[in-house]
């Protein structure tokens, strides 16, 4: 009986696009004597070592932690942002999930908000933008009371604490057929609207955080859910809900 091949040969479809260019192609590329062990960033950093060997220009991506925490790496992965794999960011996806001699399509995120720089690159700082209008708490709490001081519901707790989740990759966004970035932005209102520290800014911090959600050229929520089914930290479409009927509350105590 032979030995079974360790290592993978995997084809390789990746969008590349120049700095200030307009436009931008699919490029193949083959690496072989890939580790199944390997990251997908890691397999990454192989092909630009080749590419730099032969005098090629590297392939930009984003990245930073590479432990599924900072939401900096975002790909879409044979049609799937992050990953075919559930609840993982890019960089968590090892090569053992693909076949031997696999072809692989790479794309950046696309969304109308997310300016491409180069290849693989995006622009998210419109994320940046609506945080600022909202994504905080200004009013003066004091030093750290006791643990038990101010008493807050188990449920909301928990429920504040799985928004809070939220890394703000954009991948509800990649996903979403209207490049909505309501799961992003009703992760970070819930995580405020849930504790009593929140909710003496509430109002104002919903209005005008989908105010600039929408100057920014996000599309609406039409619940088709693809949002959550690609979140890495499996934020749900709940906060949306809870989102909207924050922002109802507020806009009719604003009349």
């Amino acid at each position: 009986m032979s030995e079974s091949k360790n290592t993978l040969t995997v084809h390789l479809k990746i969008w590349r696009k120049n700095r200030g260019d307009d436009s931008g192609q699919m490029v193949d590329y083959t690496v072989s004597d890939v580790s199944p062990d390997s990251s997908f960033l890691e397999m990454l950093d192989v092909l630009n070592e080749e590419l730099t060997k032969k005098g090629e220009i590297p392939l930009e991506f984003d990245s930073d932690c590479r432990e599924g925490i900072c939401g900096t790496c975002g790909l879409v992965i044979n049609g799937i942002a992050h990953s075919p794999q559930h609840a993982i960011a890019t960089c968590q996806l090892h090569m053992r999930h693909f076949t031997d001699g696999a072809t692989i399509t790479v794309e950046p995120f696309r969304a109308k908000a997310f300016i491409p720089i180069k290849d693989l690159v995006v622009d998210r700082s419109s994320f940046d933008r609506i945080i600022s209008k909202g994504g905080y708490v200004t009013a003066n709490t004091g030093s750290a009371p006791d643990a038990h001081a101010l008493l807050i519901p188990k449920e909301n707790s928990d429920l504040a604490m799985d928004a809070a989740s939220c890394i703000g990759c954009g991948a509800c966004v990649a996903a979403c057929p209207n490049a909505s970035a309501s799961l992003f932005v009703a992760a970070k209102v819930s995580q405020y609207a849930l504790q009593p520290q929140g909710r003496a800014e509430a109002g104002k911090r919903v209005m005008e955080m989908v105010a600039k959600m929408d100057e920014e050229g996000f599309g609406n929520c039409s619940n088709h859910g693809e949002c959550e089914a690609v979140c890495p930290k499996e934020i749900t479409i709940g906060n949306i809900a809870r989102m909207k009927r924050e922002f109802l509350k507020a806009a009719l105590l604003s009349k």
